[in-house]
């Protein structure tokens, strides 16, 4: 989402003021384009700021001519053009303050409306001043090189360099002051380029808990191609600067730009595609990993460069981003290419925690030769925590390890420390991106559904909404404790709704038909006041994976008694679906609140078939009935099945509880 899309529907009242030097119709026709230019990167008043701000100013206008040539104002939208290039022609550097006054206008005003900004507006102002940086980078190597080609033209012409003649009379003495700042800039620019790294891994990170993830590495690749090719100039300009105009400061030139060069070279060796984060032993997985810069720096070799995969205990990781020469015990053995844990040596485990909590890792390493000297460089990185498993029910509580782990990580940690408690509102972010990433649905969890959560979560059912805002949630209430009067823990209950809705109730929820998470007493509270047949769904409690119906019953003195079905799991909503155990039940007519059960779910219906099919034979339905103490209703088949009941072990009917 761009920051226009925003700004271009809020009243236009509310940026009056800034537009006193440029029209605001000519900002309405320049929409997206404007932000996408780096008005706020363009500071100071040197050669390359008045470049880049004429460019832009040329740029601008060739925007607002052709959007012209297609408006039915052409005539007053040329003469404001012109107006504005003979007003900045002269002084680009001015229209480059007055549109970043305007858009810091902007951004101001939607700030103070929605207390932030769009993601997609950061992302591109961050690449927006990379680019500039990098643009000044160049510039300011190709000024290096013109006041070195100056100086030894001066000296082939017989005027000693410095001697008081010619234009670049101060050329030698100026050059280890430039090429300093020239080191300091790329430096700059090294920090931001590892920066978006580290954040892609972050984002990599996410992504295993459902987050959108952006996992093309070729504009990364590309910053890191070009500032490697911007160090090569810059260190050819240190060499060729001559001891007596920097004795002292060609090395520690030297060194600083070797530092830039090891930092990218180690920094771009990324894990592109990771092992699963819970792994069973004896079960084949793949992963690949990436040099970015590889193409650019790597010797032309007969032979492809050997990756070796071995897996670490988290206290090995500890130790290995200690040491960058860590010799390391192999815990484990990997096979390539279709790789195979065979087996896995479990390390001494810290107080109650148990196997689905301990941490480990692919450490991948490589040595590769540099096309720039005869150095070879050890190259490392470490895939993202893994939780080995021996027995598929070991699966759930290791998910858990993993969810919580990559929620709420930090980016530049020690291996694998994460916080023992967070803050519930993000615990609460968290289980919504698992939640509709795991059932593929846009429809999220609702604020009521958080409020739900955390009773359950607190076992408080005292607190309001808000009191929960404040509080930290625990390793241990998410997935250690028990929860009262039950035989699981939070995360096993929650895991069962994602599968079960991923199952068998993705399109209900999508739809809106079910409230799901909410409590038992809380139904009793919404139905004892609703006319006779309204029903509603919610999430079993007392079940791992189960949906109930909960519906009121009025009695003939208007008496009220809410009745809970006995939950349906994925396996019961596999032999008859949920809108069809709807559909075969009467005595449900209205939706909470209010909407005739047909035209909630009749979508969701599956048709009946009578009569014989096409091999002659006569059809069958399975109908499901409800028996309560007051009252009793049967569907009859429209064919007998006998015992059929029994041998799908009561599946079919459902009892009141």
């Amino acid at each position: 989402m761009s920051l226009w899309s925003i700004v271009s529907h809020m009243p236009p009242e509310e940026f009056s003021g800034l537009f006193t030097e440029f029209p605001r119709s000519l900002r309405c026709v320049l929409g997206d384009w404007l932000e996408n230019q780096p008005w706020e990167f363009i500071n100071g008043s040197d050669a390359f700021c008045t470049s880049v701000a004429s460019g832009m100013l040329s740029a601008m206008l060739e925007k607002l001519r052709s959007a012209a040539s297609s408006d039915g104002q052409q005539c007053q939208i040329l003469q404001q053009v012109n107006g504005i290039e003979n007003m900045y022609r002269r002084d680009p550097l001015r229209l480059v303050s007055v549109l970043r006054a305007i858009l810091d206008g902007e951004k101001a005003a939607v700030l103070k409306r929605d207390h932030h900004l769009p993601l997609s507006f950061h992302r591109r102002q961050e690449e927006l001043k990379f680019n500039v940086g990098l643009q000044r980078l160049q510039h300011r190597v190709r000024w290096i090189q013109a006041l070195r080609d100056a100086s030894l033209g001066q000296e082939r012409d017989g005027c000693p360099a410095g001697d008081g003649s010619g234009p670049w009379v101060d050329a030698p003495q100026e050059l280890p002051t430039l090429i300093l700042e020239a080191v300091k800039e790329l430096e700059v620019a090294k920090q931001q380029v590892l920066k978006r790294i580290q954040i892609w891994k972050r984002q990599q990170q996410l992504a295993g808990n459902g987050a959108q993830f952006e996992e093309n590495l070729a504009p990364l690749q590309k910053r890191c191609e070009n500032l490697v090719e911007i160090h090569f100039q810059l260190h050819q300009q240190v060499m060729g600067v001559s001891t007596e105009q920097g004795a002292e400061l060609v090395p520690r030139l030297q060194e600083r730009l070797n530092e830039v060069l090891s930092s990218l070279v180690k920094s771009s060796f990324l894990v592109e595609k990771q092992p699963p984060q819970v792994l069973k032993t004896q079960t084949k997985f793949q992963a690949s990993v990436r040099f970015l810069l590889g193409p650019r720096l790597l010797k032309a070799s007969a032979k492809p460069y050997m990756v070796r995969a071995e897996m670490v205990t988290e206290k090995q990781a500890r130790e290995l981003a200690l040491s960058t020469h860590s010799t390391l015990g192999r815990s484990c053995t990997i096979s390539s290419p279709a790789q195979l844990l065979k087996k896995i040596k479990r390390c001494e485990r810290k107080g109650s925690e148990s196997v689905t909590e301990e941490k480990c890792a692919v450490l991948f390493s490589t040595s590769v030769a540099l096309n720039v000297s005869n150095l070879s460089i050890h190259l490392q990185v470490l895939s993202l925590p893994i939780v080995v498993i021996v027995h598929g029910n070991q699966d759930n509580n290791a998910k858990a390890t993993v969810l919580w782990d990559n929620a709420f990580s930090e980016i530049d940690r020690v291996p694998f420390v994460v916080a023992e408690r967070v803050p519930w509102d993000k615990m609460c972010d968290t289980l919504n991106l698992k939640f509709m990433a795991e059932v593929q649905t846009t429809k999220g969890l609702l604020k009521e559904h958080y409020f739900f959560l955390a009773q359950k979560i607190f076992n408080d059912y005292s607190a309001s909404l808000e009191d929960f805002q404040s509080r930290n949630v625990s390793w241990a209430q998410f997935n250690k404790e028990i929860l009262p009067g039950r035989g699981f823990t939070f995360w096993q209950w929650f895991d069962g709704v994602l599968d079960l809705t991923k199952r068998c109730l993705k399109s209900y929820w999508s739809d809106r038909l079910i409230i799901g998470f909410i409590s038992k007493q809380y139904v009793c509270k919404l139905l004892s006041t609703e006319p006779d047949g309204t029903f509603l769904l919610r999430f079993s409690d007392s079940e791992i994976g189960g949906v109930t119906i909960a519906y009121v019953i009025r009695g003939k003195d208007g008496s009220s008694q809410v009745e809970n079905i006995q939950p349906f799991s994925a396996k019961d909503l596999s032999i008859r679906s949920l809108g069809d155990r709807i559909r075969d039940l009467g005595q449900l007519r209205n939706l909470y609140p209010n909407t005739p059960k047909d035209q909630a779910f009749g979508s969701h219906y599956n048709k009946e078939h009578t009569g014989k099919d096409g091999r002659g034979y006569v059809s069958t339905a399975i109908k499901m009935t409800v028996e309560s103490e007051r009252w009793a209703l049967h569907a009859q088949p429209i064919y007998d099945w006998g015992d059929l009941t029994d041998a799908v072990g009561g599946a079919l009917t459902g009892a009141t509880g």
